[in-house]
């Protein structure tokens, strides 16, 4: 059956299994390190410390590897960020009484290169598979590549709650380390040679993007993630142990739900936003969609009055609305991307979603540990806000397929 499919398809079936292995793996490690770490006793400013350098380096990866990836290939790009996970995961195995700060933290500095290469590999290569007048087309595959990541983001940070329970912190390391290298042994087989890779020498000043969409997207998508890591990454998973005295399984397991369940809607998104009329998103969608958002922090805020019941639903509200804006965010940035050098575009604008989590991931441990969880959700709904308010600049320019 794989042999009757198109070559484009292949590669694109080939790209999208590599990107779900990782993505269960990295779901699993953050889970494992915010659960693990808390019940040694660290607080929640110490457990955001400790992915200081996994968002910090997504910074510097997204800018440098939309470079990496117009001169040396996508493949190329995607099977080091493979090999990088793997080492990062047997540097976490070791004896629990050898995990310090800084040895943890560089684990993750190379987690988060792994994470950022194997993610704008992935991104980057679908624009090469689907002409340019297809723009139907391209929304149905990067919603389908998008939302399936975080589904099995979801079921990973299951798996992470699980594992820790099951086996332990090292030997989840050592187990995910072993999946990971084959995969790679896979993608090595499999995936096409010099993929986006430019011929002309690419300058190093073109790291910083040209188009004025682009860049008024980054600025938005920035807003956007820093929005959902502000309470989401820290501040939830330690309130739920703290407040509810729940375990990491549960912990795990809940967290686990949201993200199969953002994943999912982010795959449907097309069919949200007009694709049975022939529809694609463009700046007013952004804007609408962002608008819709930022109520939802201000309902869960509200919901924490209440039984824990409702605080669960606002939270699963939020992902539902949140999947929407960041799935259109997602083919936005692959439309709007130059098809030669797509990678310096589409990496420019990660570097973007990667600062946005970055300044969230602090802001979720500091804030909370001050303010609390009601603080975070607030903070969130000024940033989704200035999201909205910076898609504002972004082209209204409908563009319209009849074939989907």
């Amino acid at each position: 059956m794989f042999k009757n499919l198109s070559a484009e398809l292949k590669q694109y079936l080939v790209i999208t299994a590599n990107y779900w292995a990782f993505t269960l793996t990295d779901g699993a490690l953050r889970m494992l390190v915010v659960l693990y770490f808390h019940q040694l006793g660290y607080s929640a400013l110490q457990v955001a410390f400790l992915f200081l350098f996994y968002e910090f380096f997504g910074v510097v990866t997204n800018l440098l590897g939309g470079w990496l990836g117009a001169r040396l290939g996508l493949n190329r790009t995607m099977n080091i960020g493979l090999i990088m996970q793997v080492i990062a995961l047997l540097m976490l195995a070791i004896p629990g009484e050898w995990l310090i700060i800084p040895w943890v933290m560089f684990a993750q500095a190379l987690s988060g290169i792994a994470k950022d290469l194997n993610k704008m590999s992935a991104k980057s290569a679908i624009k090469l598979f689907v002409s340019e007048e297809r723009q139907g087309t391209l929304y149905k595959w990067v919603a389908i590549l998008t939302g399936s990541k975080n589904t099995l983001k979801g079921v990973g940070f299951f798996l992470g709650g699980l594992l820790l329970t099951l086996i332990g912190f090292q030997s989840a390391m050592l187990l995910m380390a072993s999946l990971l290298c084959v995969v790679c042994c896979l993608s090595l087989l499999l995936l096409k040679k010099d993929l986006g890779r430019v011929k002309r020498k690419v300058k190093f000043k073109e790291l910083f993007s040209k188009s004025a969409s682009v860049n008024i997207l980054s600025a938005a998508r920035l807003f956007l993630f820093a929005s959902r890591d502000v309470w989401f990454v820290v501040a939830l998973p330690v309130y739920l142990s703290e407040t509810f005295g729940w375990t990491a399984w549960t912990v795990g397991g809940l967290l686990a739900l949201w993200i199969i369940v953002y994943g999912g809607i982010q795959s449907v998104t097309p069919y949200f936003t007009g694709s049975s009329s022939g529809r694609v998103p463009d700046g007013k969608s952004a804007v609408l969609w962002a608008m819709g958002l930022a109520v939802t922090p201000l309902l869960v805020v509200l919901s924490l009055q209440f039984e824990s019941t409702l605080f669960i639903a606002g939270l699963f509200l939020f992902g539902a609305l949140f999947a929407i804006n960041s799935s259109m965010h997602s083919y936005l940035i692959v439309s709007y991307a130059q098809r030669e050098g797509v990678s310096l575009d589409i990496g420019f604008y990660y570097m973007a979603n990667a600062l946005g989590r970055l300044i969230g991931t602090l802001l979720s441990g500091w804030i909370f540990i001050s303010l609390g969880l009601s603080a975070c959700l607030l903070v969130s709904t000024l940033f989704i806000v200035i999201a909205g308010g910076i898609s504002l600049f972004l082209p209204r320019e409908l563009l319209r397929e009849n074939s989907y």
